[in-house]
């Protein structure tokens, strides 16, 4: 479990594309502190397993499931990544509960400043705005977001500079892809829901 609060801006050293599992090689010193190998790093959002590490760089491999449902497959060396090891239990719990398991990508719209707050506009894929709603949480490229607004598909989230200045979201433009996890709660609610509406019908 992480908490969409990142450690640290990974690099990508290497992608080693067209096999299965695809290969990832990161250098990114800070996370490594207390790593071994099988322990679970959030790479933008995204899960991945540690399978070696040598001095600042991990590997990761990345099966086709995976690439095909999130944006891994977009990088290439010399990227960015967030980065964030797995929460621990003696820690505060800042940010919220973020799985790493991608739930779509969405594509960037429109970034407009206001103030000191960058507004950035991205459209959610088909099936996720009914998880989302404002003031609510979302994880996008595995930072933890609170929702400014949401219209249809297209969310509006509001960006502090230190939040631009330590992620990868500094540095995105309009119609790059990212990745997405909606609150798993909402999720949990909408099955239960599912589950109990029916019996409640039958009583009435």
């Amino acid at each position: 479990m992480f908490t969409g609060i990142i450690e640290e801006l990974g690099t990508v050293e290497q992608l080693t594309a067209g096999t299965d599992p695809t290969r990832l090689r990161i250098r990114s010193p800070h996370v490594l502190e207390g790593i071994a190998l099988g322990d679970s790093i959030a790479v933008s959002g995204c899960c991945l397993t540690v399978t070696a590490v040598e001095g600042e760089h991990w590997t990761a491999d990345v099966i086709s499931t995976t690439v095909a449902a999130t944006s891994l497959g977009d990088l290439t060396p010399g990227d960015t990544v967030n980065l964030e090891r797995c929460v621990r239990a003696d820690r505060r719990l800042d940010g919220h509960i973020v799985q790493g398991h991608v739930d779509g990508v969405g594509e960037i719209t429109g970034r407009d400043e206001e103030g000191g707050t960058t507004l950035l506009r991205l459209t959610l894929p088909d099936g996720l705005a009914r998880y989302v709603v404002a003031k609510g949480s979302l994880a996008v490229d595995g930072v933890s977001l609170t929702v400014a607004a949401i219209a249809g598909d297209e969310v509006t989230l509001g960006l502090i500079p230190e939040t631009l200045a330590r992620t990868t979201l500094g540095r995105r433009r309009i119609g790059d892809r990212v990745n997405l996890e909606v609150d798993v709660l909402a999720k949990y609610v909408e099955k239960l829901t599912a589950t109990l509406l029916p019996a409640a019908e039958e009583i009435r």
